[in-house]
């Protein structure tokens, strides 16, 4: 048993979702992503979120996967209408229609009203069985009027798809000091990951996760935005697998709650996203036993978390670039 988890001082909502785990743990997790079968499997970004800077983390994942592992991506930014990245407009992801020949849709998101057009993009590329990777307010995917003919979305979609709903999280103020479960220590997405300390602070997850989740790394909640703090409250899964009941294609989800800009300058971080988008599309035996080669392709120094205008303004799509400027 891991020093770090107490299962003697958890409450018993923890106690309830290690019996559910267990109970469950035996169901074979088999998608139905076909990107094995791809000598360069194309992975599509869904990039729009208010507060996190994925504008610039998601590029930065893009460029590891497109140089250091032959991958095809495409990003689709939340633009405006003049074709300025704007992660404040909900309804709009640029060029969704590549989730027509994607392996894999990563989705970075929250808050979105995406327009009848784009949501059935999206749709269709569940239904199809499609791999899904998630990160952090992707919990928060959907903010539909309550009235609005898909308004069940808001709940729904997160918790069936990702794994998990919003409920609510450890503060700002704080952090989050990230382990590995003892019994899955093995698992290919883990292999070269090593604890970390994330600045993410950490969401509540267990007793609320769906049925079918298997945790692979779990978080306890540091006081201060530093690696020392004290740990307070109850450990957390942050991160893990889960196989999509047939309603929503019945495909693999690799999810994690941890997504802050700042957390992706962690080495473990980058291979924990890598490997588990290998693992979604159902590509885990090409992980090596010392895990995958993540090294930052360019530059990247993000903006910090938050509100408003705290992105960099008046950025387009092209001024994130794939390759390096001297690449042949």
């Amino acid at each position: 048993m891991d020093k770090h988890f107490p299962y003697a001082t958890m409450h018993l909502e923890s106690v309830v979702l290690a019996v559910t785990l267990a109970v469950v743990a035996w169901i074979p997790l088999v998608g139905t992503a076909v990107a094995g079968d791809h000598e360069r499997p194309h992975i599509v970004f869904l990039i729009g979120d208010r507060e996190y800077r994925s504008e610039e983390s998601m590029p930065m994942l893009a460029s590891i996967l497109k140089n250091r592992h032959g991958c095809d991506v495409t990003l689709c930014f939340s633009v405006s209408k003049e074709g300025i990245i704007d992660p404040n407009r909900p309804d709009h992801f640029e060029g969704i229609e590549a989730l027509d020949t994607a392996d894999l849709m990563v989705v970075y998101m929250s808050w979105r009203q995406p327009a009848p057009g784009q949501l059935a993009k999206i749709t269709k590329y569940l239904d199809a069985g499609g791999a899904v990777v998630g990160f952090r307010p992707t919990v928060l995917t959907f903010e539909f009027p309550e009235d609005h003919p898909n308004a069940r979305l808001n709940h729904e979609w997160p918790h069936e798809v990702l794994g998990l709903r919003w409920i609510r999280h450890h503060g700002s103020a704080n952090s989050t000091d990230v382990f590995l479960h003892d019994d899955q220590k093995n698992h290919p997405v883990l292999r070269g990951v090593a604890p970390f300390h994330a600045r993410s602070w950490l969401y509540h997850a267990a007793g609320h996760v769906h049925p079918n989740v298997k945790p692979l790394l779990y978080g306890r909640a540091v006081r201060g935005a530093e690696l020392g703090g004290e740990h307070f409250g109850e450990p957390q899964p942050v991160a893990w697998m889960h196989q999509r009941e047939p309603a929503y294609g019945g495909g693999r989800t690799f999810f994690t709650t941890l997504g802050d800009p700042m957390d992706f300058h962690k080495e473990s971080m980058r291979r924990l996203s890598i490997q588990g988008m290998f693992w979604a599309m159902g590509m885990e035996d090409r992980i090596p036993v010392q895990g995958l080669d993540v090294d930052f392709v360019l530059d990247y120094q993000p903006n910090p978390s938050g509100f408003g205008k705290t992105y960099k303004p008046d950025m387009r799509p092209e001024d994130f670039p794939l390759v390096p400027p001297d690449a042949p």
